[in-house]
């Protein structure tokens, strides 16, 4: 600004600087506006990733749930197997009594025949 000789500024002065002010609060006030756009924008992004705590809750409750399941199945596939297990020994035992037997009765004919005759 130039400056009379009286050292006041003019009317017309005063008034390109009121002016120019204006302008740069509404450019600053334009460009806060869109900056705060941008970060609702943002903001608003990131809340639709987040999670309520309902919906987390309900995911907790069903995930335990389904670990419930599992491990009652799993025990019943142990179980199972214990019971196949224990039949398949006894299978076995019964079929090597089926052919050891015979054989032994056999050994003992022999024997008592052997020894029942001089």
């Amino acid at each position: 600004m130039s400056v009379p000789p009286s050292g006041e500024p003019t009317l017309w002065e005063l008034h390109r600087a009121v002016v120019q002010l204006r302008e740069d609060q509404r450019d600053d006030l334009a460009q806060l506006r869109d900056d705060l756009r941008s970060d609702i924008a943002a903001l608003a992004g990131r809340l639709n990733q987040v999670v309520t705590v309902e919906v987390y809750r309900a995911d907790q409750r069903n995930l335990t749930q389904r670990i419930d399941v599992l491990e009652r199945e799993l025990e019943t596939v142990r179980s199972e197997r214990d019971q196949d297990r224990a039949q398949a020994s006894t299978n076995r035992r019964l079929i090597i009594s089926a052919f050891i037997a015979p054989f032994l009765l056999t050994l003992l004919q022999l024997f008592i025949a052997s020894r029942g005759s001089p």
